[in-house]
């Protein structure tokens, strides 16, 4: 295994990177962001019009007629009309600003999974050797789903909370800069209790997803390996050490949100604080004659709840934008590890119609730590059309010679060679192009028989494709299928191992690339199944360079040439022959396997 490098070792704050993806929605954003502030404006005119109403319409401050007090009708009913037009106003604005805004963050996470669903393509065989599949799922769901649901919660409300403290804050200093003054003092102490509880949660909050992603890969871990579970009476271990990560996942949760919920009484306590010193304040004020009327009074009450409301829903939000921090985190963290290096601009080096086939190994080294290298020195020349095995102890390090040559790891140094081009040259869609490959690990996806066997292929020959199922016997098993190649079968119930590895040896077979490389592609089937798709192997290979790999043998028997490895090198070169004369490590383990 490699040590992934492509890991942050922590979780760094990515908000910076949030706001450079959202690049593409600036117009909408801005268009919705100026309907929001025309919402606030007029919201912080709605007090001015309740000032003139309630001096309207109170008797203080005016002279009775008659020993009557007379309300101007008139006046009052313009008043309310000015109010409703207002709050009319302020509704539609918000309503048309909420739309655009939650229309473009559910855009933008559509965007960030498709970047995901990129990235993963993109990304060095290495990481996924070192991260576990479930973390990386969490990544693409949960985490993108809980920025989105924070970003959908959280971005009108902290631009209207912006804007509507800012706007507030200058009326309430023309209405009354003395009262003011009391609201402010009250200010810091917020300030200072939103920024305490994002100190303390957001850590706890980080710590949630990371958690969340290991909670997840415990879970796909017992899902896909239930058969292994079942067969070793582990489902008790297995059932705990869920239960551990679970229990943890719940306590850091628990203190979190514990936490974070903590700030909206601490909230409402200083809110309260404040409306009791406006109204002494206030009431000084009027007995003196320093407020000339009592509108001005109601008015005011009004800017200090909307003052105050900004910043209680900040409080009330804090979790939700604190989790959805942790989430951007692990997303961009995620989009910006290093990928592999583009190379689909490079020029097509060789012809694929007249490819000889002739691949030479020079003093190739490599590791999958660089301080320990698997492979040294490794040298060797195929000649065109040789079936080449390759054989040795478990940790040999066959496949990963294969590896190489398909360019799934760079080598650390020296070259590969395919009729004379460096595959380093060469882009790594020509350098797969030319290799079929069928692996000892099968792989069918969700879809038709046909689409798993066809995949990445165009307007293929029916006649041939009959052909390569009577080659691969599965004809008998296609025939038994309600509606042939066009059945759908699903990932893991509908075919058994082994013909799971005919579907994958069918595959190679359709592509008909001009080399092929042959991971143990006979090890899911029986001895009598081997023997049929042996024949088919022999036909596939004719007049093609093919490598081997196989731990049975009497598959590799009639191979040019066979290189046996051991710690990383090839200790003996040959045929069956002259191996077994030469009597080293090939023969012992020849002898092995027939005594």
């Amino acid at each position: 295994m490699s040590t992934n490098t492509n890991a942050p070792a922590k979780e760094k704050n990515k908000l910076g990177s949030l706001v450079k993806a959202f690049r593409h929605y600036y117009v909408p954003f801005l268009i919705a962001i100026a309907l929001l502030v025309a919402s606030v404006i007029f919201t912080i005119l709605t007090p001015t019009v309740i000032r003139s109403l309630t001096n309207e319409i109170s008797p203080v401050g005016k002279a009775a007629v008659d020993g009557n007090f007379v309300v101007n009708f008139d006046n009052v009913f313009q008043y309310v009309i000015r109010l409703i037009i207002y709050i009319v106003i302020s509704f539609v604005a918000s309503f048309i600003s909420g739309f655009i805004l939650n229309t473009i963050i559910q855009k933008f996470s559509k965007d960030l999974r498709a970047q995901i669903a990129s990235k993963i393509n993109k990304m060095p065989l290495d990481y996924y050797d070192t991260t576990q599949t479930g973390d990386i799922l969490s990544v693409i769901t949960n985490d993108v789903d809980t920025l989105s649901t924070s970003l959908q919660n959280s971005v009108s409300m902290l631009v209207q909370s912006g804007v509507m403290l800012l706007g507030v804050f200058i009326a309430m200093f023309l209405s009354c800069w003395q009262m003011a003054l009391v609201v402010v003092c009250s200010l810091p102490v917020m300030l200072i209790i939103i920024g305490l509880t994002f100190k303390y949660a957001l850590p706890l909050f980080n710590k949630n997803q990371i958690i969340l992603g290991e909670v997840n890969a415990t879970v796909e871990e017992n899902y896909s390996g239930q058969l292994v579970i079942k067969a070793f009476n582990a489902e008790s271990r297995k059932v705990g050490e869920f239960k551990e990560k679970n229990t943890l996942f719940g306590s850091i949760l628990y203190k979190s949100q514990g936490v974070g919920s903590l700030i909206e009484p601490a909230m409402s306590f200083v809110s309260y604080i404040t409306y009791a010193a406006v109204l002494i304040v206030a009431g000084l004020l009027f007995s003196n004659g320093s407020i000339a009327d009592i509108g001005i009074i109601t008015g005011f009450l009004v800017y200090v709840s909307l003052f105050q409301e900004p910043l209680a829903q900040i409080g009330q939000a804090s979790s939700t934008i604190q989790l959805g921090t942790a989430a951007c985190n692990r997303v961009f963290n995620f989009l910006e590890l290093e990928e592999l290096d583009d190379d689909s601009d490079k020029k097509m080096l060789l012809d694929h119609s007249k490819i000889r086939g002739e691949v030479e190994f020079k003093d190739v080294c490599f590791g999958y730590d660089p301080k320990k290298l698997t492979i040294t020195n490794f040298s060797g020349k195929i000649q065109p059309g040789m079936k080449v095995a390759i054989i040795g102890p478990t940790g040999a390090g066959k496949t990963t010679l294969v590896n190489l040559l398909m360019r799934f790891y760079e080598i650390t140094s020296g070259d590969i060679l395919v009729d004379g081009v460096s595959i380093k040259d060469m882009s790594r869609h020509e350098l797969r192009d030319i290799f079929g490959m069928i692996l000892q690990e099968t792989w069918v996806i969700n879809g038709t028989l046909r689409e798993n066997i066809v995949y990445n292929l165009q307007n293929v020959d029916e006649n041939r494709l009959k052909g390569i199922l009577e080659e691969t016997n599965l004809s008998h098993f296609v025939s038994t299928l309600p509606q042939g190649l066009d059945t759908e079968i699903q990932k893991e119930s509908a075919l058994s191992a082994g013909q799971k590895q005919l579907v994958t040896i069918a595959r190679a077979m359709t592509e008909n690339a001009p080399m092929l490389i042959l991971d143990e592609a006979t090890s899911n089937v029986d001895t009598r199944t081997e023997i049929l798709i042996q024949k088919a192997m022999d036909n596939l290979t004719s007049g093609r360079t093919s490598f081997v790999i196989a731990h049975r043998l009497s598959t590799i028997k009639n191979a040019d040439l066979i290189f046996v490895m051991k710690d990383g090198n090839i200790v003996e070169t040959g045929n069956h022959d002259s191996l077994m004369k030469l009597g080293g490590l090939y023969s012992e383990i020849y002898n092995s396997q027939f005594g």
